[in-house]
């Protein structure tokens, strides 16, 4: 089943301990590339959020933000004395530096990261609680991408069809559009009243026939096509397998244009060429 590289997740949810936020958002990268923001008091939680998404996710550029608000009133602030006193030292120095210096600021001391703790009882529960939204968060993002996916697979069939559709349109009339082909060279050398060798205008003509022929052409977009219809129902990451086949759709309707003959074969080559950038685009997008 295709998954799209493109979604988006966001869950919420309030304890005992504040409200905790987490909000992933994904776009088509090559790889998969993971940009975490984290709140300073829960960075431990840093190798979890990368092995959960290498876990669930093959490409795609994700960033993964989590906002935690804790609940001051549910408990106390604590403050880590040791680091704020050495932040104070440290702004005493500069100040001896300067000639007017400004008062410390108590709050810009708080802000400082690390200066304002959890409780190191409620610390483990908290790390628990965050991992446990995270994985819902993950399940709604894996969710979006699926939707998209599927979307995007029911854009590549329908294209498909209508490749196919060209091919069986085409394919009968190739006998048609030799013997049309014979007739204006017949008709030229009648309008220049020439008497061509008839055996060396038969061999010329079976030369132009073996070079016009696409059959084989047409036979190996309907084979590509069969192999892309099988590539999106398989599970996994498969884009770049699309991304392959895209190529080779659009090496035989390059083929199958020059070797035109006629206005309807050139025609049909554009339309199938069209069609095949359409998908490649899409491609672009699965993962």
């Amino acid at each position: 089943m295709a998954h799209s590289m493109t979604g988006f997740a966001r869950i919420e949810q309030a304890s005992s301990f504040g409200t905790l936020s987490w909000e992933l958002r994904s776009v088509n990268q090559r790889y998969l590339e993971p940009y975490l923001r984290l709140p300073d008091n829960l960075r431990e939680l840093e190798p979890a959020v990368r092995d959960g998404l290498r876990n669930t996710l093959s490409r795609g550029k994700v960033e993964v933000t989590l906002r935690f608000t804790p609940n001051h009133q549910a408990s106390g602030i604590q403050i880590d004395r040791q680091r704020a006193q050495a932040l104070i030292s440290a702004a005493e120095q500069v100040s001896s530096l300067l000639a007017s210096p400004a008062a410390i600021d108590p709050l810009a001391v708080l802000n400082w990261p690390g200066v304002m703790i959890a409780d190191a009882t409620d610390q483990e529960a908290l790390v628990a609680e965050a991992l446990s939204l995270y994985q819902q968060a993950l399940k709604q993002l894996g969710e979006a991408r699926a939707r998209e996916g599927a979307a995007l697979a029911a854009l590549l069939e329908e294209r498909l069809a209508s490749i196919l559709d060209e091919v069986s349109t085409l394919r009968p009339l190739l006998p048609e559009m030799l013997a049309a082909q014979k007739q204006r060279i017949l008709d030229r050398c009648a309008e220049l009243q020439l008497e061509p060798d008839t055996q060396r205008l038969e061999q010329e003509l079976v030369i132009l026939a073996q070079k016009s022929d696409v059959a084989e052409e047409l036979d190996r977009l309907c084979t590509h096509i069969d192999e892309v219809r099988r590539v999106l129902k398989q599970k996994g990451a498969i884009g770049r397998r699309l991304d392959f086949l895209m190529q080779e759709l659009n090496r035989e309707a390059n083929t199958l244009g020059s070797k035109a003959i006629d206005p309807r074969s050139t025609q049909a080559a554009v339309n199938i060429k069209v069609l095949i950038e359409q998908m490649r685009e899409q491609v672009q997008n699965i993962e």
